[in-house]
């Protein structure tokens, strides 16, 4: 198979009728290069949605121009165009004919184009393509706008592996055998019966070792015919978190007078299962899941996110001991599943945030009534199936996915769905609600229906992958328990009921509970590791993201670890003393008298001043022995058991403070915390993957977007980041300036500007450079900053 990827477009932000046409002159439109977010270049506005982070979506078309011959020889072959997800309700024409379209802007899709290529009477291909996201109170939170995924031509051979038509299992696994299913589904387009030798090389990305194994098929003309493959490997190299081996699947097909046709895949052997009395086991060890629930847009680049860019923030959440990733709520582009695979993530794949009925989609703010109903519901009874189908048939090869959710706080209480056996229900998320909101209401649906979706959806996932559990995020299960909403799951999850979990595991004992969706307190986290049976968590957020904000002019959620700039915050530190093996040593402050230390608002900071102020006092996070101390005199230290950190006495301000962590009575981490002055000169570095990390993002196959990732950070006289925040301004020569974040969500500067101010003394540059390249960065009162950039592969 050849593969051909279309990344230059010409672009209108306009419903132009015409546009599908092959002859329409597109010729003052704009060029692009796609994937591509057209809602992130827009302004911010309070007039737009609060859901959807105050951003526009509107009707815009593309149109990709390309050589036949740049696509390559075609006669003969199946071609075929494919699309991994536009956002949304995209509908394509190929050399002006209609050829089909899509309204979920989260699955693959593509058309078969080979009858339309034998009409082409020359050398021009024409692809336009028409977007609409006009209703931009369609989610809960950010989507993104356009095509903000990869688009590819395939050209196969007349006989060929049927799309998504490979499926590689692990029947059974250990360190000295496995036995692994390879199952096809291959096509004959010829006039002519054919016998198709079958070779599957199975080859390990680490050490190279090869495994082959052979068979053969018979094809009538014009019809399919699968093929089945059980087969031996010894000594295999297992994938886990902890080592996430790959092989790369090569299938060699030949037939007739010695021709050919090969296709690729990356997979894992490995084994898992969840069980309802101790937890999750991989390869027939038990671990436990440290997860985050992640959204797909990463600040200036909306949801058009280049794979360096995630391969940064993944490494970051992996320093922390993280080693799970849900997909919320909705299937992500390709890359983030191969990142996933490559680092070692445990995936929880969702398909749906809503099913035949829309939730409250708020667009004056969180909980502002009236919320609006717009949304995917209105296509769920036509697409929904075939979504949900489509989302396993394009991910179950990856060896990181664990779990498939058919939906997400679909029976979130009064959202819409009511029942009678509560007078009142609250959510999870409902802190400003009225009493009339919380009370049941005889008119809104009854959640009783959920439970006929759920078995049918639940019967679809099993039909296609009997191989992984089918589970959901839900919201009330204290009303879903009684329904029958739960009971065709092979795991339930549970967002933010932790503590239902001893006595809903002693009603329903053969069904495994993993936290699906969970709060950042030490609480929540001891509810994991004090009950066996409990599988783990996912964090509620790994990563700041773009919506669902509480009010204008904060633009996104300030519930992740990490900013959306990648930088840890400092309760990233915390998490880290929780989940890390590596030791940690880490001193921050937080207000005095504050009953309720809500992580959620992330009251933990780092500020000298505030402890001089006597506002704040210290605290110390420390998977050790603590040991503080100033000028060699040691500090008492108690372990607050609410929150999970150590919480000091007095402390002297006549100098810098020194953490030790110990262990075995030696001193393996340190941290010091001193007061800071005002920046005197700006420190650049260039982000870099460990060697082992990039050796294994190259082995996957991952193509590079050439983006270069510059770290800044505002300096004192002393090396440590300033108190003061400025604005820095970025010039590029020899390359190009893509943007700069600084992670404050309350910063509405447009992303297509050439500066922004600091936020917590640091800033992130992307830039691409594809060859000598000089980047200069200016603060008010400070010496220029030059950094020398070459092309970054």
């Amino acid at each position: 198979m050849h593969t051909y990827e279309i990344s230059r477009w010409a672009f209108t932000l306009t419903d132009t009728p015409d546009a599908w046409a092959k002859g329409f002159d597109d010729a003052s439109w704009r060029p692009v290069t796609v994937p591509h977010d057209w809602s992130i270049e827009q302004d911010f506005a309070e007039t737009h949605s609060s859901g959807t982070g105050y951003l526009p979506g509107g009707i815009g078309w593309y149109r990709a121009h390309m050589s036949l011959r740049e696509v390559g020889d075609f006669l003969g072959k199946h071609a075929r165009l494919k699309f991994h997800g536009v956002y949304k309700n995209a509908q394509v024409w190929v050399n002006g004919y209609h050829v089909g379209g899509r309204p979920s802007g989260f699955a693959e899709f593509s058309f078969d184009l080979t009858e339309i290529l034998s009409y082409a009477n020359s050398d021009d291909l024409v692809i336009s393509v028409r977007v609409e996201h006009s209703d931009i109170s369609d989610s809960r939170w950010y989507n993104g706008t356009g095509i903000n995924r990869r688009v590819t031509i395939e050209l196969h051979e007349p006989v060929r592996v049927a799309e998504y038509g490979t499926v590689f299992e692990t029947l059974a696994a250990d360190g000295s055998e496995a036995t692994v299913r390879v199952a096809q589904s291959l096509v004959n387009d010829t006039a002519e019966a054919v016998t198709v030798q079958v070779r599957h090389e199975l080859r390990s990305l680490s050490t190279g070792r090869t495994h082959t194994f052979d068979t053969t098929a018979e094809l009538a003309a014009g019809a399919s015919a699968d093929t089945v493959i059980t087969a031996t490997v010894p000594r295999p190299e297992l994938w886990s978190d902890t080592s996430p081996n790959l092989y790369r699947l090569t299938t060699i097909l030949t037939w007739g007078d010695g021709q050919r046709a090969d296709y690729d895949d990356i997979v894992g052997i490995r084994t898992f299962r969840f069980d309802a009395e101790r937890g999750f086991f991989i390869n027939g060890e038990p671990r436990t899941l440290k997860g985050v629930c992640l959204h797909e847009d990463a600040g200036p680049f909306g949801t058009a996110v280049p794979t360096e860019v995630w391969l940064r923030r993944l490494l970051k959440l992996k320093e922390m001991g993280c080693n799970g990733v849900r997909m919320a709520h909705n299937p992500h582009a390709p890359e983030l599943y191969r990142l996933c695979d490559a680092l070692g993530f445990y995936v929880i794949d969702e398909a749906f945030d809503e099913w035949e009925n829309p939730k409250n989609k708020w667009w004056q703010g969180h909980n502002v009534y009236p919320p609006r109903h717009q949304g995917y519901a209105r296509d769920f009874h036509t697409w929904g199936e075939r979504d949900l189908e489509n989302m396993i048939d394009a991910h179950r090869n990856h060896a990181s996915i664990i779990a498939w959710s058919i939906g997400n706080e679909i029976d979130y209480p009064n959202d819409p769905y009511a029942s009678a056996m509560f007078e009142a229900m609250t959510g999870n998320n409902d802190a400003n609600k009225s009493a009339k909101q919380r009370a049941y209401d005889p008119n809104r649906p009854d959640a009783r229906r959920l439970a006929t979706i759920s078995r049918r959806l639940a019967g679809i996932v099993k039909r296609k992958d009997p191989t992984r559990p089918v589970t959901v995020g839900a919201a009330f299960p204290e009303l879903s328990r009684s329904t029958g909403f739960l009971e065709p799951l092979d795991l339930v999850g549970y967002n933010y009921k932790e503590h239902l979990y001893p006595a809903d595991h002693e009603k329903f004992p053969a069904q495994p509970i993993v936290g699906s969706e969970n709060g950042h307190g030490y609480r929540d986290w001891r509810a994991v590791t004090d009950n066996d049976f409990i599988s783990g968590q996912y964090l509620w957020t790994g990563i700041d993201y773009l919506g669902e904000t509480y009010l204008w002019p904060w633009h996104g959620s300030r519930a992740g670890l990490l900013t959306v700039a990648g930088f840890a915050k400092h309760s990233f530190h915390l998490r880290r003393s929780w989940w890390a093996d590596e030791p940690v040593a880490y001193i921050a402050t937080r207000k005095r008298g504050d009953e309720v230390k809500n992580l959620w608002s992330h009251p933990i900071s780092r500020d000298w001043d505030a402890i001089a102020g006597g506002k704040e006092e210290v605290v110390c996070f420390s998977n050790g022995e603590p040991r503080l101390s100033s000028s060699g005199a040691q500090i008492a230290l108690t372990f607050d058991e609410e929150n999970g950190y150590w919480v000091a006495g007095d402390v002297p301000l006549d100098a810098p403070l020194v953490l030790e962590t110990l262990r075995d009575g030696k001193a393996v981490a340190r941290d010091a915390f001193g007061p800071r002055g005002d920046a005197v000169r700006i420190d650049t570095a260039i982000w870099q993957a460990p060697t082992d990390a990039q050796g294994k993002y190259d082995s996957a196959g991952l193509a590079s977007d050439g983006v270069i990732q510059v770290e800044c950070s505002l300096l004192d006289a002393q090396g440590e980041v300033a108190r003061n925040e400025l604005i820095v301004s970025a010039e590029m020569e020899g390359g190009t300036l893509l943007f700069l974040e600084n992670g404050d969500l309350s910063d509405n500067t447009p992303y297509a500007a050439r500066y922004r101010s600091t936020f917590e003394g640091r800033i992130i540059v992307f830039v691409r450079a594809d060859g000598p390249a000089t980047l200069r960065l200016s603060a008010p009162g400070l010496p220029d900053a030059m950094l020398s950039l070459n092309q970054v592969v």
